[in-house]
């Protein structure tokens, strides 16, 4: 099932309550301060960004997740923390802060050395959990160095070669382990004229890690269409919702591609 709604999304998702529709896990990105020119988003303010965090929570299951991919616009030498304060009011409506994940870009921000700051190279992927998430299907990508050595107990490791006493426990260390909380993706080049689309893979990563098969997906910031176009390839439900009627043709041309 996918579907594909045009409009304002606190209108949407109010439609959506009043159905009795709830979503496993929603992953997004609003367009945050300003930080890049949407077409339409001039309206977007703290009351607006209230309001949406309190339908998603509303919108969400009991042990649902909502991944919010965030970053704040630097004015006159300040960040704004904006981010911060969403994700503070993400806990006061009710949602557990899961975990403060980092998107690490591959690229860095355009540089200017009078503003005496460090090149900018991340946002924030603030995962909210209702509860205790569901669903943690964690990725297993990283080369363990210690593949093939025996562990026992919580802490140390011991070479392969220690002789161990009969019905002691351990076990071999295997040869990829968990990610960190730091995820680097390579910034894919702007096929969708959408002024800030997320890598596909980010999209993928969390849809495996949050949710599984026939789950429903939701983005309320649609775009073109990334979480769509993933969710359809990895076998999700996903409803999405986009304002701007130019970005959600777009996303209508790619999901029915996929």
């Amino acid at each position: 099932m996918i579907e594909l709604m045009q409009g304002d999304c606190l209108e949407v998702m109010d439609k959506l309550i009043k159905k009795g529709v709830v979503v496993d896990l929603t992953v997004t990105s609003p367009p945050y301060d300003n930080l890049r020119t949407y077409n339409n988003s001039s309206s977007w303010n703290e009351d607006i960004w209230k309001q949406v965090i309190e339908k998603l929570y509303r919108v969400t299951k009991d042990s649902g997740v909502v991944v919010w991919v965030v970053g704040d616009a630097t004015i006159k030498g300040s960040e704004t923390g904006t981010s911060f304060k969403q994700a503070l009011y993400f806990k006061e409506v009710g949602f557990n802060l899961h975990d403060t994940m980092i998107y690490q870009k591959s690229k860095f921000s355009p540089y200017d050395p009078r503003n005496k700051r460090y090149k900018q190279q991340f946002e924030y992927m603030f995962i909210f959990s209702k509860g205790k998430p569901r669903s943690y299907n964690a990725i297993n990508d990283v080369k363990n160095k210690y593949a093939g050595l025996k562990f026992k107990g919580r802490h140390g490791r011991t070479n392969k070669d220690d002789i161990r006493k009969p019905n002691e426990h351990y076990k071999i260390l295997a040869e990829f382990q968990d990610r960190s909380n730091i995820w680097k993706y390579a910034q894919e080049g702007n096929k969708s004229e959408h002024p800030a689309p997320f890598p596909e893979k980010l999209a993928n990563d969390h849809i495996i890690s949050w949710s599984n098969e026939n789950d429903l997906v939701l983005d309320c910031f649609m775009g073109s269409g990334t979480t769509g176009v993933v969710c359809k390839n990895l076998n999700r439900k996903f409803i999405g919702i986009e304002l701007d009627p130019d970005y959600f043709k777009i996303a209508q041309e790619r999901i029915s591609a996929v």
